[in-house]
């Protein structure tokens, strides 16, 4: 318990995180009314699509976590710390815990938040959560955010470097996964297999699906959930052995 109440003191006694809390809420809340208010009729407004706009601010928790973890080498804080408490793996995983708990809060706001502006601005359309998948779309983003958060703080314990691990996670997550789709003839099947793309069929919305040309998928909503789960638990896993077993 120690280790996590040190770890929460440390994220929300500095400004960086609340900074990156506002921005990721106000950016997925600003972008949905523009994306509903200024959007035509080819936008169908579903519960499932009024999560569209929720990607930039998991974007925004993915560098809170990595600049959470990664920020420690930089600044030789993460040598107190290991200095504090002798085992290694009780503060990795306590700093693990504390950010994706952090980044399942305000992913619920922002899934929330979403929808709320979706009911506000249209009205006439059926935006009840009257399913398990309606449920999913909008609660699901607290798992999307959590695990989100923890594949930050892998990649920012593997890397071990602020700038280093941000142009990671900023280039796969906003420009590689995005060109994959583009090669031709392989680029839409290995595009179905990314991290993200994965995130965001567990949510549900198919509305890039359908202007990317995406076919059949291999997996469900819940098993791409898993997918995207396992994926980050594995990064964050390496992330905590590597630092078990290299110097500071």
């Amino acid at each position: 318990m120690s280790a996590l109440t040190a770890e929460r003191i440390k994220l929300t006694s500095t400004r960086a995180p609340w900074v990156c809390t506002g921005i990721a809420v106000v950016a997925a809340l600003g972008f949905s009314v523009a994306f509903f208010g200024l959007g035509g009729p080819e936008i169908q407004p579903t519960v499932a699509n009024t999560q569209v706009t929720a990607s930039f601010g998991r974007t925004v928790m993915l560098v809170l976590a990595v600049i959470a973890a990664a920020g420690e080498y930089n600044w030789g804080t993460m040598r107190l710390t290991f200095q504090a408490v002798p085992s290694r793996t009780p503060a990795l995983l306590a700093k693990g815990l504390v950010i994706a708990a952090w980044s399942a809060v305000v992913g619920l706001v922002v899934g929330f938040g979403c929808w709320f502006v979706g009911v506000l601005l249209k009205p006439d359309a059926d935006l009840a959560l009257h399913t398990v998948a309606d449920w999913r779309a909008v609660a699901g983003q607290g798992l999307i955010f959590a695990f989100t958060g923890l594949l930050g703080v892998g990649v920012g314990l593997l890397l071990r470097n602020t700038a280093a691990a941000l142009a990671v996670v900023l280039v796969w997550a906003q420009l590689l996964e995005g060109l994959i789709v583009l090669i031709p003839t392989v680029g839409p099947a290995i595009y179905k297999w990314m991290p993200f793309f994965a995130a965001q069929q567990f949510i549900g919305s198919d509305l890039a699906n359908a202007q990317l040309g995406i076919g059949n998928l291999p997996m469900n909503a819940v098993a791409y959930g898993a997918y995207f789960a396992a994926i980050c638990l594995a990064i964050f896993a390496a992330g905590v052995f590597l630092n078990k077993r290299k110097d500071v």
